[in-house]
């Protein structure tokens, strides 16, 4: 069923939006370490949920393969893609998880944080709102699929939907090169992971990402912060970060991976832009101002590219032609058979 998958990938954007108000919290602590603790608490959590549901995570030996499955499409993108056991990766699969870890996770970060230093939080913001555009076009193409030009012309309402959100700010040469960066990473973190989707699942994914994050932080954090940098964390601090461990990393990575294995990466990279609707919604609830009109009508159009692209009817692998039927079974004579 199509809609649980959706309704996974937009409470994934939902927890990413409402992190941007929580991050701020983390301006004074020690980035790094935080961010160690984070993924490392994070993945924690992921085993716990993979030893939980042990039984229902490994398939049986005599499972089908999903209807409709191809050699076009990676293995695991059907009904059973979420009960994939852990495994360890192999081969080329090291390249692709670490490339999920390294751009979706740390370089992401700090092109966050050094972002803010020369740009206004609306042009990172307008940035990661280009990422379905990007999504619409690679992503089928990783999974062995043409673009479809409904899903890029929704992906371009919604791109144009979540600027009218976030709006525009003001920026220098280094800004924008970082918000460059964002955008990269952002896409990154979603067309990285398909070409492993199909083996590892989104809870192996998910695992893999987490755990490498947490020691690279951890690399980063001893170096630059020092080894005394747990003993500065404040209470706050805690609490943004638990936040950003529980909801933000495990529990929204597992739901973001779980849609895209189940609709492609070019449909769900149009859920991207939730998150910013997330993030002016969490913003109102903490006491900021109202939203504009403007902001209004970047919302309705979200909606409709939302509308438009995931509405789109997922293509069959290989449809049956209409010109050729069946070979009929050949009769067997009465006195051959058994």
């Amino acid at each position: 069923m199509k809609a649980l998958p959706i309704l996974a990938g937009s409470a994934g954007m939902v927890f990413v939006g409402g992190s941007v108000a929580v991050s701020g919290h983390l301006a004074d602590a020690p980035m790094h370490t935080v961010q160690a603790l984070r993924y490392a608490v994070a993945c924690l959590l992921l085993l716990l949920w993979a030893h939980l549901t042990r039984g229902a995570t490994t398939p049986r030996v005599a499972d089908p393969p999903p209807p409709g499955a191809h050699a076009g499409r990676p293995p695991g993108f059907g009904p059973r893609a979420g009960r994939t056991p852990l495994l360890m990766p192999r081969g080329g699969e090291w390249l692709w998880l670490l490339g999920v870890t390294v751009t979706g996770l740390v370089i992401f970060n700090v092109a966050l944080v050094q972002g803010s230093r020369h740009a206004e939080p609306a042009v990172i913001g307008v940035a990661v709102a280009c990422v379905p555009i990007l999504l619409a076009v690679a992503g089928p193409l990783l999974e062995g699929r043409r673009p479809a030009a409904r899903v890029l012309t929704a992906a371009s309402v919604v791109t144009v939907g979540a600027m009218l959100v976030q709006g525009l700010g003001r920026t220098d040469a280094a800004g924008l090169l970082w918000a460059a960066v964002t955008f990269a990473c952002e896409a990154a973190f979603t067309l990285l992971a398909v070409p492993v989707l199909g083996r590892h699942g989104p809870l192996g994914v998910s695992v893999h990402a987490t755990w490498m994050g947490a020691a690279m932080f951890a690399v980063i954090g001893v170096l630059t912060e020092g080894p005394s940098a747990v003993t500065r964390i404040r209470p706050d601090d805690l609490l943004a970060g638990a936040y950003l461990a529980v909801l933000v990393t495990a529990v929204a990575f597992l739901l973001w991976y779980t849609c895209v294995a189940r609709i492609g990466a070019g449909r769900a990279g149009l859920l991207t832009g939730i998150a910013p609707i997330a993030a002016a919604a969490t913003g109102v609830a903490l006491g900021g101002p109202f939203p504009a009109p403007a902001v209004w009508f970047g919302i309705a159009t979200v909606a409709v590219g939302l509308a438009l692209g995931l509405s789109t009817p997922t293509p069959a692998a290989h449809p049956p032609s209409p010109t050729r039927r069946p070979s009929p079974t050949p009769a067997i004579p009465a006195d051959a058979r058994p």
